[in-house]
């Protein structure tokens, strides 16, 4: 694809996102900080990439005041290393984030879950353990949403088939949610 056609795609993505998507995903945020609930994030791949830079730009750039200000509790499934080979290696792929959440989760925690296709095993397992054990699901998908869109409360959907241009246009939407959850956490303390 030249650049131009590539910049173009991604510019008419960005033009065509659903605002409203990205609100719930920052309202549901909020909703955890308010509450001292536990933020989750996953992904594969790229999407995996995406999940650990959101999780530290939540846990870090939403800070206005590092010595006083109440924090996010964030944490991306995609960073303990070990555990997840030695669930992949021992049980399969598709319980490395299953598992992490029955150590971890609680009801009222929130799930925010990446997958360009929608159709990860081992996101999909993690989307119906946490529905079934009272846990918040935003899904951020790309394609045509794959599974992840009819099981999740919302849904952040690039419609692009172009797996570049959505996970890019998922990290400006993430950019988005830190300065617009950094004023709010400001506000709310």
């Amino acid at each position: 694809m030249e650049l131009k056609k590539y910049v173009d795609d991604f510019c008419g993505e960005l033009q065509k996102m659903e605002l409203g998507e990205i609100k719930e995903m920052e309202d549901a945020i909020f909703e955890a900080y308010k509450n001292g609930k536990t933020v989750f994030i996953i992904g594969n791949g790229g999407s995996g990439a995406n999940a650990s830079h959101l999780c530290e730009d939540l846990g870090k750039g939403t800070l206005s005041d590092f010595d006083k200000q109440k924090r996010l509790r964030v944490i991306s499934l995609t960073d303990n290393t070990p555990y997840i080979l030695a669930w992949g290696n021992d049980e399969g792929y598709d319980r490395v984030f299953v598992e992490q959440l029955k150590n971890l989760a609680q009801p009222g925690d929130l799930l925010l879950s990446i997958s360009g296709s929608g159709n990860s095993p081992n996101v999909i397992r993690a989307i119906e353990w946490a529905k079934e054990h009272g846990m918040k699901n935003i899904g951020i998908a790309g394609y045509d949403g794959g599974k992840m869109l009819n099981m999740v409360d919302a849904c952040f959907h690039v419609k692009s088939m172009n797996m570049g241009v959505v996970e890019a246009v998922h990290g400006v939407a993430f950019h988005y949610l830190i300065d617009a959850l950094r004023e709010r956490f400001k506000n709310a303390a």
